[in-house]
C-alpha cells in the first residue's frame, strides 16, 4: 500500500510540474535547502511574495487553500504555491504549506520535474519525515496533488494548449539539444553543445553493461531549426525492507532517435510508458533498468540539435541515460 501511494504521488507532482512549467530548469539541492526557510505571513493575504530579491512565492493559479477532513473528523489546510527563479521567471518548484488542525505549519518543496534525482530523493524522505509525526500527511498530499494533475488534464482537453500540435520540424536529423548533459570518460558532465574532437566519453555495452572509454572524432550540428522534441521522464523504484529509493532521469531528443529497450532498438519517439530503458544510478555507478512514467513530444524552440561521433562503441551516455549513437 505505501509503494502504491509513494507511486501515485510521483505520478501527479512529475505531471503537475510538466503543467504548469513555462521556463524549466533544475531546481539545485541548495536552492531546495534554501526555499525550505521561506514564509508566507498570511496565507489568505499574501499571494504574491519576494526572497533575498532572487525568487518569488506565488499562488498556484490563484488557486483558494484546500480543506481535508480525515476519519478522525480532524481538518488540515493545504496551500500551493510556485517558487519561481526572478532570473528568467523560471519555475523551479511547488512549495506545498500543510497546517493541522491545531496550528502547527508543516512546508514540502516539490521539485520541477527537471530536478536531479538527489533533490527528489530529499524531497521524498523530508515528506516520509513529515509523516511519521503528521499521521497519514503523504496520503493527503497525494490527494491534493492528484486531483491538481487531473485539472491540469481537464485544461488541456479542453481549452488548453496541445502542445503536440505546435508548428514543429521532423525529419532525418537525429540528435538532441545542446543543453542535454553527457557523461565524460572521467565522470564529469560536459553539454552536448560544448563536447568537441578529442574529448573522450563513457560508452557503455548493451550486453554486458560494461562501461569504457571512447574518443570523439566529431561533434555534428545541425542546423538551427524548430524541432520537435521527445522527452522522457524515467524512474527507478528500490524497495529494501521499509526503505524506498526513487531515482528519476529526464531526457530528450528528436522522434527518431535511437534507443536501447528492454523490447529491443527503438526510435525514441516510438517508446511508450511503461517500456525500461538502460540508466546510470549515480549512488551506485551501476547501470540499471529505469521505467519510462511520462512522455511528451512537442516543438522545442529554434535551436540547433548535436549528435556524437566516436571511435568506438555503440552508444553513450546523455543525462544519464544510455543512449544509441546515430
Amino acid at each position: 500500500m505505501r509503494k502504491l501511494t509513494i507511486t501515485l504521488l510521483l505520478t501527479a507532482l512529475v505531471a503537475i510540474g510538466r503543467a504548469q512549467t513555462v521556463t524549466p530548469r533544475p531546481l539545485t539541492l541548495a536552492e531546495y535547502t534554501r526555499a525550505q526557510t521561506f514564509n508566507i505571513a498570511d496565507l489568505d493575504k499574501d499571494t504574491y511574495v519576494k526572497f533575498e530579491n532572487a525568487y518569488v512565492l506565488d499562488r498556484y493559479e490563484g488557486r483558494k487553500p484546500y480543506f481535508i477532513t480525515g476519519s478522525d473528523g480532524l481538518k488540515k489546510r493545504i496551500d500551493l504555491y510556485k517558487l519561481i527563479a526572478k532570473d528568467g521567471l523560471q519555475e523551479i518548484g511547488t512549495m506545498v504549506f500543510y497546517t493541522n488542525e491545531k496550528g502547527k505549519l508543516y512546508k514540502a518543496l516539490v521539485p520541477n520535474f527537471t530536478a536531479e534525482s538527489k533533490v527528489w530523493e530529499q524531497y521524498f524522505q523530508d515528506i516520509d519525515n513529515i509523516n511519521k509525526v503528521e499521521t497519514n500527511f503523504i496520503l493527503k498530499l497525494s490527494y491534493v496533488l492528484s486531483k491538481e494533475f487531473s485539472f491540469q488534464q481537464y485544461k488541456l482537453l479542453n481549452g488548453g494548449k496541445d502542445m503536440k500540435e505546435e508548428s514543429a520540424t521532423y525529419g532525418n536529423d537525429i540528435c538532441f539539444p545542446g543543453d542535454e548533459l553527457v557523461t565524460m570518460a572521467n565522470g564529469a558532465k560536459k553539454f552536448l553543445k560544448d563536447v568537441k574532437s578529442g574529448d573522450q566519453v563513457i560508452t557503455v555495452d548493451p550486453a554486458t553493461k560494461v562501461a569504457s572509454a571512447v574518443t570523439v572524432k566529431e561533434l555534428t550540428a545541425h542546423v538551427a531549426k524548430n524541432y520537435a522534441l521527445t522527452k522522457l521522464v524515467l524512474v527507478s523504484t528500490q524497495i529494501n525492507g521499509q526503505d524506498i529509493r526513487l531515482s528519476s532521469k529526464v531526457l530528450q531528443a528528436t522522434p527518431n532517435h535511437p534507443m536501447l529497450t528492454v523490447q529491443g532498438n527503438q526510435k525514441i519517439g516510438e517508446i511508450t510508458i511503461g517500456q525500461d530503458v538502460l540508466c546510470l544510478d549515480e549512488k551506485t555507478g551501476k547501470y540499471q533498468a529505469y521505467t519510462v512514467l511520462l512522455k511528451t513530444e512537442k516543438a522545442g524552440g529554434t535551436q540547433k540539435v548535436y549528435n556524437i561521433v566516436a571511435d568506438g562503441g555503440s552508444t553513450v551516455v546523455m543525462n544519464g541515460v544510455m543512449v544509441l549513437q546515430k
